[in-house]
C-alpha cells in the first residue's frame, strides 16, 4: 500500500498513476474502474488521457494493463506498433483482435482489492 492513500492527492493524473502503479503484473484494470476508485465515477476519458501522457511521469507507469470496459486495447495506438500487446500476452492475456478474451479472469477492481 501507499504511504499516502491515493485519494488524498490533489493532481488526478497522478492519482491515476498511483492506482495504475498498484495493478498486480498478468492482471488488466479498465479506465472506468479507476475512475470509480478514485470517486470520480464519469471520468474514464480523463483516465485515458491521463495514462497517454504518462511517458512524462519520472517513474514506469504500467499504462498498458488499462483498457476499456469491455477488454479491448483501445490506447493500443500510444504505444507505437504491437508493444501494448506484447507486454498484455507476455503477461498471460490471450488477445484475438485487440480485445482481451480472457478479461474477466484478469481484471483487477480497485474499488475491491485496494479498500
Amino acid at each position: 500500500m501507499l504511504n499516502m492513500p491515493v485519494k488524498k492527492h490533489n493532481d488526478f493524473f497522478v492519482m491515476v498513476y498511483e492506482v495504475a502503479k498498484l495493478i498486480p503484473p498478468g492482471r488488466v484494470t479498465s479506465y472506468g474502474a479507476i475512475a470509480r476508485y478514485l470517486g470520480s465515477g464519469r471520468s474514464a476519458r480523463t483516465v485515458g488521457w491521463a495514462l497517454n501522457a504518462c511517458s512524462a511521469h519520472p517513474e514506469f507507469v504500467p499504462a498498458h494493463r488499462v483498457v476499456n470496459r469491455n477488454g479491448l486495447l483501445t490506447g493500443k495506438r500510444h504505444f507505437g506498433g504491437s508493444t501494448m500487446t506484447q507486454l498484455l500476452t507476455a503477461e498471460g492475456a490471450i488477445i484475438e483482435d485487440d480485445c482481451i478474451v480472457n478479461f474477466k479472469a484478469m481484471f483487477w477492481d480497485p474499488s475491491a482489492e485496494l479498500e
